[in-house]
C-alpha cells in the first residue's frame, strides 16, 4: 500500500474544493492511469457527502479491515485491474442525486448507510459479471456430473444461498428495498432501479443458467457494455414460433442423419456427431445471421467428428455423393489416393433459405491432425477478401471447429490466435465453435490440460467466450447469433463453446467403458436433445405431435431414396470434394488446358527497368541507411552492366510478374530485409519513425500489387497460412521462406499432409513456393547437418513414387518442352537447387508459366548471394530463354571430351567449390562436371546414346562406372546435394 499512499498524500493538501472541481473517480481510483477519465464532470458532491467519500478511501488504504466490507469489496474490485469505466462519475453523481433526493445529503449517519448499501450492491453486481465468478455455477454440463471447467472454487460472493448477502453487509430485510442500478448492467431494462430480490433473480437467469459468460477481461469497455447489453436485458432471448419451429427442423435433420448412417453401416466409422447434435443448427445460425449482414463467402475448417453431418445439412453435399462412400467396391476415377469419407471437404454456391441471398461455403479438407487445417483456412480467407478488395472483412469470414482436448493441446491453435490481429494476416475475425465433449479420446480433462477451460487459449487476444449447455437448443441459437453479430461489430475473434458429451467412443468402434465407466453410464440414461426440445414444443403447443412425427418421416425418406440412388455409383470422383475450384484455369475435365510451357526470359527493356526501379528510392525526401545506399549504388551498376545477382533475379522476377497482373506475396521471418540483409524490399526512412517505402509497388501505375510482410515467430501457423493463401487462386505467386532451412522442421505437418500430398489426397494443385536458406554452410556444428538433411534429403524423399520410381515411360509428342512439363506434371512437387541467379530467376516465372500448379521447393544458398562468380548476364535472361534443368560443363573439357577421365554430377553451391579445386589441380580438361539444377524430377528419357547411362547413374547414385561408355567417359563421380 506504500505506493498507493505517495499517490494519495497530495490530496490532503488540495481538501475538499479540489474533489468538488475534479472528477470523483479521479480520487477513488488514483491507483493507475486507466482509471482517470479522459474528460471533465461538473462538481456534484456536497462538502460532507466528498468529505465521506475520501475519508472511507484513506481509511481503506491505512487498513482495508477498517472499512465496510462493501467498501473493502469495493476498493478491491476497482484496484484489481479492471478497465477505467466511463460511466463512473454519472453512476456517483445518480447516487449523490439519490442522497440528496432522500434528503439524506447533509445527515453522515444515514448516508453512510445508503451509500454503502448501495456500494455494495454495484459490488454484488459486478462479481457476476466479471471473468471468475458467474460462469463458475452456471449449469453448463448437460449430464449433470462434471463442472465444465477444473476449478471447483465456488465464488464466496455470489449469493447462491440467503446467508451470502452478509458478504455484503446486506441482509434478508434488504431483499425488498429498490436500489440505482449502475449504469454498467443492463437488467433493469427500460427500469433504472430495482428491488435487491429482483436484481439477484435477473442476475442468476443471465449468468448462472445454461450460458456462462467470459468477458470482463477484455479492456475495451465499449466492447464488455455491448455483451452485457446483448446478455442482460431482459427478454432477450424470445424466439418467435417460427424460429422454434425451423429450429426443430434443423436438429431432426442432424440426428436422423446420424441415426440412417448407424443403421445402415453399422460397423463402419464415420466419426458421428451423437452428443452434439445442437452443432447442426449453430452453424447454420452463425451462417444466416451472417448473410444477414453481408457476408457472401464463409470458408470452414473442422476436425473429422460430424464432418459428415455438416457436409450433408450444412454445405448440402448430396447425400448419395457421401453415401456411396461406404461402398468398398467404388473405384476411384481421379489419380491419386483419394482419401478416406471423414477428411474430405467441399465447396458449394447456393441460396441461403433465412436471407434469400446467394452464399458460398467452402469446408475444407483437413487430415487426422485435428488442428491442422486452422492457418489453412485463415490464409484461404485472407486471400478471399484480398482478391475482393474486403478489407474490413464484410465479405468474407471463416468458421474454425475444434475438439475441446485438441484446442488446449495443439500449439498451432496459439500460432494461429496470433496471427489474427497481424496487418498482412488478419481475417478480421473468425468464429471459433468448440464441441466440448469434456474428454480427448481416453483422456480424462484433468490429465489433458492446465488451464480450467478448453477455451482459456483464446484469451490471449481479448476473445469473449461464450460456454453454453449443448442441451438447450435455444441458447446456443442465441448464442451463435450475438457471436455473429460480435464478429460483424467489432471484426475481432470469438469463441463458442458447446458444452456437450459423446455418446459413442472416440470412434463407433470403439468401447469407453473402459476408461470412463461413470460418464458413459450417465450418457447411457441421457435423453437425446431432439427428443427433450421435441417435448418441449409440444407442450406449449408450438407444434403438435404428428407434425413432429411428419418432419423425421419427411427427412427419413430423403435419405432412403439417397441411398437407394448411391447404389449406381460405381465410380468416385475426387474432385467433385474439391474445396478450392479454379474456374476457367483447367478444361472441363479437370486437366490442363496443354502440356507446354513457354519461355520464361522477358525482354531487355524490361529486364532494365526492373533494374533501375530497384536502385532507386522512389519516394521524395525519405532518408535511407547509408549502408543500403551502398547497396542501391551497386545494384545500379549491375543493371547497367548488364548482369544480375541473387537479390536482383529475384527482385525481376517478381516485377515481371507484378507487371502481368499476378499478384506477388512473400512471407516469413525477416524476409522484408533478408535474414543474410540481401533483400531490401522495404525501406526505411531513417528519420521518421514508421515511415517505409516499398518500391516494387512503384514499377508501373497500372501494375499489381506487392506483398511482403515479416511474419510472426511462428513455421507451422505462417506456412499454412501462405498454402491457404496460394489455394484461393492460380493466379498469385506466394512464396514462404524460412529464416533457415531447418526451420520448416517445426512446419513438418503442414508440408506433409498438404502440401507434399495435396493433389493425391484430395485433387488439389497448389502453385506455393517453399524458398530453405543456407543448407550446410555456415555454422557448421550448430547448423550444418541438419539444416542441410532438412533442406534437400528430406524434401526429395518425400517426392512422389510415380516421379522417382520409373518416370521414362513418358515420350515425347514432338512439341520442345512437351517432356519436361509432362513429367513435372506427373510429380507430387518440384524440387530444384539452383546455382545461378538467373536459373532462380527462370523457375521463378517458370512456377506461374505452367499450365498447372505444383508447389516448389527451392533450396536457396547463404554463400552465393555474394559470391563474385554466381551472377548471370541478361543473355541468359532475355526473352527466348528458359530454365535450364541441367547445366552440362561449358570449360575447357566440353572442347575436348576425349581428355575427360571424370564427369562429376553435383548440385547447388557445390558446384563453386569443385570448379575452385578444380583449378587448383589443373584437372580443367581431365574433369567435366555437370550441374542438377532441378533434382525432382530428373530428366530421364530413352532416345539417344546416353538413355542408358543417364537411366542407371541419375536412379543410382552409387554406380561408379558407365559401361558402354567408356570412350566417354572412365569414371563417374557423384557429390551430394550441396
Amino acid at each position: 500500500m506504500n505506493h498507493l499512499k505517495l499517490f494519495v498524500a497530495p490530496l490532503k493538501w488540495h481538501g475538499i474544493k479540489l474533489l468538488e472541481k475534479q472528477d470523483i473517480a479521479r480520487r477513488v481510483f488514483l491507483h493507475g492511469q486507466r482509471y482517470v477519465s479522459s474528460g471533465t464532470s461538473e462538481p456534484f458532491l456536497s462538502a460532507s457527502n466528498s468529505n465521506y467519500v475520501e475519508e472511507m478511501y484513506y481509511a481503506w488504504l491505512e487498513n482495508p479491515k477498517s472499512v465496510h466490507k462493501s467498501w473493502d469489496v469495493f476498493f478491491q474490485n476497482a484496484n484489481a485491474g479492471q478497465a477505467y469505466d466511463p460511466h463512473l462519475p454519472d453512476q456517483l453523481e445518480r447516487k449523490a442525486s439519490f442522497l440528496q433526493s432522500h434528503g439524506l445529503a447533509q445527515t453522515p449517519g444515514k448516508a453512510e448507510k445508503l451509500v454503502e448499501d448501495h456500494l455494495a450492491v454495484q459490488s454484488l453486481i459486478r462479481a457476476y459479471q466479471v471473468s471468475i465468478r458467474g460462469h463458475h455455477v452456471a449449469q453448463l454440463d448437460p449430464l449433470g456430473i462434471l463442472d465444465a471447467d477444473l476449478d471447483s472454487f465456488v465464488p464466496s460472493d455470489l449469493i447462491t444461498t440467503i446467508d451470502k448477502l452478509g458478504f455484503y453487509g446486506l441482509h434478508e430485510s434488504d431483499l425488498d428495498k429498490v436500489f440505482q442500478l449502475p449504469t454498467t448492467t443492463f437488467i433493469g431494462g427500460s427500469e433504472n432501479s430495482l428491488s435487491l430480490r429482483e436484481i439477484i433473480k435477473r442476475l442468476e437467469n443471465t449468468y448462472c443458467q445454461h450460458i456462462g459468460l467470459e468477458f470482463m477481461f477484455i479492456n475495451d469497455v465499449e466492447q464488455c457494455q455491448w455483451i452485457r447489453q446483448k446478455f442482460e436485458t431482459p427478454g432477450v432471448m424470445k424466439f418467435t414460433n417460427e424460429e422454434k419451429r425451423t429450429l426443430l427442423a434443423r436438429l431432426v435433420r442432424s440426428m436422423r442423419f446420424e441415426d440412417f448412417l448407424a443403421r445402415k453401416w453399422s460397423s463402419e466409422k464415420r466419426f458421428g456427431l451423437e452428443g452434439c447434435e445442437v452443432m447442426i443448427p449453430a452453424l447454420k445460425t452463425i451462417i444466416d445471421k451472417s448473410s444477414e449482414m453481408g457476408i457472401e463467402y464463409v470458408i470452414m475448417g473442422m476436425p473429422h467428428r460430424g464432418r459428415l453431418n455438416v457436409l450433408a445439412n450444412v454445405i448440402r453435399k448430396e447425400l448419395e455423393q457421401i453415401f456411396c462412400q461406404f461402398d468398398p467396391k467404388l473405384e476411384a476415377a481421379d489419380e491419386g489416393s483419394g482419401d478416406v469419407k471423414y477428411h474430405l471437404g467441399m465447396y458449394h454456391e447456393r441460396i441461403n433459405r433465412a436471407t434469400n441471398k446467394k452464399i458460398t461455403l467452402s469446408l475444407m479438407a483437413n487430415p487426422s491432425h485435428l488442428e491442422a487445417v486452422d492457418p489453412v483456412v485463415q490464409g484461404k480467407t485472407k486471400a478471399e477478401q484480398f482478391y475482393r478488395g474486403d478489407t474490413a472483412g464484410k465479405k468474407v469470414m471463416s468458421i474454425l471447429l475444434h475438439g475441446d482436448a485438441a484446442f488446449a493441446g495443439q500449439g498451432v491453435v496459439y500460432e494461429t490466435f496470433h496471427l489474427s490481429d497481424l496487418p498482412s494476416y488478419t481475417t478480421n475475425g473468425t468464429i471459433h465453435v468448440v464441441v466440448n465433449n469434456q474428454i480427448g479420446f481416453t483422456t480424462d480433462p484433468r490429465m489433458a490440460r492446465s488451464s480450467p477451460y478448453p477455451t482459456d487459449v483464446a484469451r490471449v487476444v481479448n476473445a469473449p467466450i461464450f460456454h453454453v449447455n449443448a442441451d438447450d437448443p435455444e441458447a446456443v441459437m442465441y448464442v451463435c447469433s450475438v457471436a455473429a453479430e460480435w464478429r460483424n461489430t467489432f471484426n475481432k475473434d470469438v469463441v463458442v463453446d458447446l458444452v456437450c458429451y459423446r455418446r459413442r467412443g472416440h470412434n463407433e468402434m470403439d468401447e469407453p467403458m473402459f476408461t470412463q465407466p461413470l460418464m458413459y453410464k450417465q450418457i447411457h440414461k441421457q435423453v437425446p436433445v431432439l427428443k427433450k426440445y421435441a417435448d418441449k414444443l409440444i407442450a406449449d403447443g408450438t407444434v403438435t405431435l404428428q407434425e413432429f412425427e411428419e418432419e423425421i418421416a419427411k427427412y427419413d425418406r430423403i435419405c432412403e431414396e439417397a441411398y437407394t440412388r448411391s447404389k449406381d455409383n460405381k465410380i468416385l470422383h475426387i474432385k467433385h470434394w474439391l474445396d478450392s475450384p479454379w474456374p476457367g484455369f483447367f478444361n472441363v475435365d479437370g486437366e490442363p488446358k496443354s502440356m507446354s510451357c513457354p519461355p520464361t526470359g522477358i525482354s531487355e527493356d524490361l529486364l532494365t527497368h526492373i533494374g533501375n526501379v530497384a536502385s532507386s528510392v522512389p519516394v521524395k525526401d525519405f532518408k535511407i541507411h547509408a549502408g543500403l545506399s551502398r547497396i542501391l549504388r551497386a545494384r545500379l551498376e549491375m543493371t547497367k552492366n548488364r548482369v544480375v545477382d541473387w537479390a536482383l533475379a529475384e527482385y525481376m522476377a517478381f516485377g515481371s510478374f507484378l507487371k502481368e497482373g499476378i499478384h506477388v506475396r512473400l512471407s516469413g521471418q525477416d524476409v522484408e530485409r533478408g535474414t543474410f540483409s540481401h533483400r531490401h524490399h522495404v525501406l526505411h526512412d531513417q528519420e521518421v519513425d514508421k515511415r517505409t517505402c516499398v518500391p516494387m509497388n512503384h514499377l508501373w501505375e497500372q501494375q499489381a500489387p506487392y506483398t511482403v510482410c515479416n511474419s510472426s515467430l511462428s513455421e507451422y501457423g505462417v506456412l499454412g497460412f501462405e498454402l491457404g493463401f496460394a489455394m484461393a487462386s492460380p493466379n498469385a505467386l506466394v512464396c514462404w521462406e524460412a529464416q533457415f532451412g531447418d526451420f520448416h522442421n517445426t512446419a513438418q505437418c503442414i508440408i506433409d499432409q498438404f502440401i507434399s500430398s495435396g493433389q493425391a489426397k484430395w485433387v488439389r494443385h497448389n502453385g506455393i513456393v517453399l524458398l530453405l536458406p543456407h543448407g550446410m554452410e555456415g555454422m557448421v556444428r550448430a547448423a550444418g547437418w541438419h539444416v542441410w538433411r532438412g533442406n534437400a534429403a528430406y524434401c526429395v524423399f518425400l517426392c512422389g513414387q510415380r516421379c522417382l520410381g520409373d518416370p521414362i515411360v513418358i515420350q515425347s509428342s514432338g512439341e520442345e518442352g512437351t517432356f519436361e512439363v509432362s513429367q513435372l506434371y506427373e510429380c507430387n512437387w518440384i524440387v530444384v537447387n539452383c546455382s545461378t541467379p538467373a536459373n532462380y530467376f527462370h523457375v521463378l516465372r517458370r512456377q506461374i508459366l505452367l499450365p498447372f500448379r505444383k508447389p516448389l521447393i527451392i533450396l536457396t544458398p547463404k554463400s552465393l548471394l555474394r559470391h563474385p562468380e554466381a551472377k548471370s548476364s541478361f543473355d541468359e535472361m532475355v526473352s527466348g530463354t528458359t530454365f535450364q534443368r541441367v547445366i552440362p560443363e561449358n570449360g575447357l573439357a566440353a572442347h575436348a571430351p576425349h581428355e575427360v577421365k571424370r564427369v562429376i554430377f553435383c548440385t547447388g553451391k557445390v558446384y563453386y567449390d569443385l570448379v575452385k579445386e578444380r583449378k587448383n589441380q589443373d584437372l580443367e580438361k581431365q574433369v567435366a562436371i555437370t550441374r542438377l539444377e532441378q533434382v525432382s524430377s530428373l530428366i530421364l528419357r530413352r532416345q539417344g546414346p546416353w538413355g542408358d547411362f543417364q537411366q542407371r547413374t541419375l536412379s543410382n547414385p552409387s554406380w561408379p562406372c558407365g559401361e558402354g561408355t567408356q570412350q566417354e567417359c572412365t569414371r563417374l563421380s557423384w557429390f551430394q546435394l550441396g
